[in-house]
Order: C-alpha cells, then sequence, then structure tokens
C-alpha cells in the first residue's frame, strides 16, 4: 500500500479501524503528511500488532 492509497481512503478506513478496535481513538489515527510511520508505530504499540499485520488490516478493510 503506497501513500496516495492510505490518504485517499483515510477517512472510510479510520471509521472501520475505530468500529474493529474500539480503544483507538481519532488522535492515534491522525495521518499528518509526512508522519505514516510515526503513525504506524503507535498503532502496532497501542494494538500489539506488527507493521505488516496493521497494513493487512488496513488493506483489507
Amino acid at each position: 500500500m503506497n501513500s496516495t492509497e492510505l490518504k485517499g481512503n483515510w477517512n472510510e478506513q479510520k471509521g472501520k479501524l475505530k468500529q474493529k478496535f474500539a480503544a483507538l481513538t481519532d488522535n492515534d489515527l491522525m495521518l499528518i503528511e509526512g508522519k505514516r510511520e510515526e503513525m504506524l508505530g503507535k498503532l502496532q504499540i497501542k494494538l500489539g500488532k506488527t507493521r505488516e499485520e496493521l497494513l493487512k488490516i488496513i488493506t483489507e478493510l
């Protein structure tokens, strides 16, 4: 998944992630230009998932 794909569907994907993982907040899912890796790192810690697992989850939404 490239950054264009992530940005294009992000609002929809963000809502689905919040439904799937109730512990996530808007702040956890804030996608700021150039901060994609930082956001993924925070999600890894909060959800206990690997980077690959998170990308797979996001892709499958």
